[in-house]
């Protein structure tokens, strides 16, 4: 047991080492049957629009075991993406998580160090590292594992640090000493929910991510209806949304990233709808491989930037 608690607590203190923000530790298990009827309830109204890879690997979602055998233990991670540059930008905004390089990798490969770490240790160590890359939900056990409780605005939310966190998991084969869940602390607040331009909150269902902008500017496919184009270009976002976000009394607590591999790109920080009429694929697969907005690509960014002129 003393093995276990002090192989938990070099984890955690490893992981700060490493760059991030926050670490936590839950058992792997089934998820709860509350969190199981809200997600199934949630697909049945079709809010998850497009995003077909929400209703696939259900099994896998909801039993991590399936998805990683013999996992025991999660670790989650959390690392700070809050910039203060893109809250200053008024036109052409971009989400504060998508104006760094991709952090898919980077939060894959430091996850990966992590799991070198505990095997040196002595211990031999089995583990799966998932950054937004698998049927996870990664909330759910960011919760379970104390990382922080999930807000009104489907955000984690870190207590007096807020949300504008990144999120990884480590599954592990080994048993661990497991943090406490954190309960919610949004009370009766509700000024994300106010505060959507789409309507795409509520307290009963969450996210309608048909009405989100964040949803339409980087996962739909194919062009606005007018009223989607309208909601996108009177909010001036170029791709995702913050505005969620920028609302919660929580995010008071924000700080800037300081770590270098998590620093705007200038490429993108200045991106504007004119630099995207004659930019070739060539030229935008040059600029901006390595970033969040590869994924939406090029026709989608013209989508966007259409409803910002128009």
């Amino acid at each position: 047991m003393q093995i276990t608690k002090t192989l938990s607590s070099l984890i955690r203190d490893e992981a700060l080492k490493l760059g991030f923000d926050a670490c936590g530790i839950a058992e792997v298990s089934v998820v709860s049957s509350e969190h199981r009827d809200k997600f199934g309830s949630w697909l049945k109204k079709g809010f998850q629009a497009e995003m077909g890879y929400m209703e696939r690997n259900q099994e896998k979602r909801l039993d991590p075991s399936l998805l990683v055998e013999g996992a025991k233990s999660v670790i989650v991670v959390a690392v700070n993406y809050y910039h203060q540059a893109t809250s200053e930008k008024k036109h052409a905004r971009i989400a504060k998580y998508a104006v760094n390089l991709d952090y898919h990798q980077i939060i894959r490969d430091k996850l990966s160090e992590l799991l070198s770490i505990i095997n040196r240790q002595g211990t031999k160590v089995t583990g799966r590292a998932f950054v937004d890359s698998a049927p996870v939900a990664e909330r759910y056990w960011a919760a379970q594992a104390g990382v922080g409780w999930i807000g009104r605005n489907r955000h984690l939310i870190i207590p007096s640090k807020g949300s504008y966190f990144l999120l990884g998991e480590l599954f592990v084969d080994i048993v661990l000493e497991y943090n406490k869940p954190v309960l919610s602390r949004c009370g009766s607040c509700k000024r994300c929910i106010v505060a959507c331009p789409g309507s795409a909150l509520s307290v009963e269902d969450g996210l309608d991510s048909n009405r989100c902008i964040s949803y339409l500017t980087i996962e739909k496919k194919g062009p606005f209806n007018i009223q989607e184009s309208r909601l996108c270009g009177e909010n001036n976002y170029l791709f995702g949304c913050d505005i969620c976000q920028d609302i919660c009394p929580w995010n008071r607590f924000s700080r800037e990233q300081t770590l270098p591999f998590m620093q705007p790109v200038p490429e993108i920080l200045n991106l504007e709808p004119d630099n995207l009429k004659n930019m070739s694929d060539s030229d935008f697969k040059k600029h901006f491989f390595d970033t969040c907005l590869y994924r939406t690509g090029i026709d989608g960014l013209r989508r966007n930037s259409g409803a910002l002129i128009g």
